[in-house]
């Protein structure tokens, strides 16, 4: 675990009443570890609305956008629930804290639950925000047509955002299928946006996983080319042989069992959201956005990206119902801590709050 990351997010909990009112900027978002916004917008909190923090794994990667646009529509506020979103660049890390009590969700892909669950601990998504992971493999432009698929990725240093995040599942998956052996490659955590670029321009990877809008930035400026695009289905099908869910709401099934109340007004605001998602275009979505979201690459590029893969939205907030076991046949090929594990899925997931979901204004 990164202890230094664990210990900014104790004190970001603990700091959360008293900085509420003026430690929000226009993001929301800040490094990793440290404390983000609160639910509130505007105006005068309910005092009785219970507060939740929830740990997002790179909040301004747009597969993590519901979780701040969520904020902007004001639907936490509507909802009844206050809540301390903190931004921590890794799923992994998320996963960590959570297990120790220092964040009570993560927002981040839905295979840690099978992950944790084949080491003994007990999670479940409440919400599944994705249908489709939204991940890129980039690689360096120089290196066009010397790596043509995963089957070159033997000796090469690849680029996940941290070691135990979906991005490293995923990497070591692909390599596998394409018959390089995980051990047989280095896969280094850089994170996204400016980090993820500069290790490519810099030649500390050869390739690497990612998101938009880092994509674009990468693509547009010449540093890199995209080697498999999982933003559609048929890319995601191709890749990983199935629909793979990813960004969701995941917590310990403990505290999910003890505050079925609070979990509610979560997934309202969360379903809520994901309908005002498909209510409306990219440009309106942007809009919303706080500005910092999309510096690096341009609102344009930004908007022309969300575009181009606002399909990865799940309209119903409903967990595809051939995802999970497309999940656990990718993490069971070279997860060793899986593979051969029987894995309960249903106990990885519920549709019970989503289903009971009630519409925000």
């Amino acid at each position: 675990m990164n202890t230094k990351r664990l210990a900014a997010v104790a004190t970001a909990a603990l700091a959360s009443v008293s900085l509420a009112a003026c430690a929000n900027n226009a993001s929301g978002s800040t490094s990793g570890g440290s404390a983000g916004s609160s639910s509130s917008s505007a105006g005068a909190k309910d005092a009785s609305a219970p507060t939740v923090t929830i740990m997002v794994g790179g909040m301004s990667k747009q597969i993590y956008l519901p979780f701040m646009l969520a904020k902007q529509l004001g639907y936490y506020d509507k909802a009844g629930v206050d809540v301390n979103l903190v931004d921590e660049p890794a799923g992994g890390d998320a996963t960590e804290n959570m297990l120790a009590g220092q964040v009570q969700g993560v927002g981040g892909f839905y295979d840690h639950n099978i992950a944790l669950q084949a080491q003994g601990k007990s999670s479940e998504a409440v919400v599944s925000m994705l249908q489709i992971p939204g991940e890129v493999e980039l690689c360096r432009s120089d290196l066009k047509g010397k790596v043509k698929s995963p089957a070159d990725f033997k000796g090469r240093q690849l680029g996940i955002t941290d070691t135990g995040s979906s991005t490293d599942f995923l990497t070591q998956y692909l390599s596998k299928k394409n018959g390089v052996d995980p051990s047989q490659e280095t896969r280094r955590g850089v994170g996204a946006g400016q980090t993820f670029i500069a290790a490519m321009k810099q030649k500390a990877i050869d390739c690497g996983m990612t998101t938009e809008p880092t994509v674009s930035q990468a693509v547009s400026d010449g540093t890199a080319f995209i080697l498999l695009d999982m933003r559609t289905a048929e890319g995601s099908k191709a890749a990983l042989g199935g629909t793979y869910p990813a960004t969701s709401l995941y917590m310990q099934t403990s505290w999910v069992d003890a505050h079925k109340d609070t979990v509610q007004k979560l997934v309202n605001a969360y379903v809520s959201t994901l309908t005002w998602i498909q209510g409306h275009s990219a440009a309106e979505i942007a809009d919303k956005m706080p500005a910092d979201y999309y510096k690096g690459v341009g609102k344009d590029a930004y908007v022309k990206a969300l575009d181009s893969e606002k399909g990865i939205f799940n309209p119903t907030g409903l967990m595809p119902s051939d995802g999970p076991s497309t999940c656990l046949a990718v993490l069971g090929e070279f997860n060793p801590k899986v593979k051969g594990k029987s894995i309960d899925l249903s106990k990885t997931y519920t549709n019970e709050f989503v289903q009971a979901a009630k519409p925000l204004a």
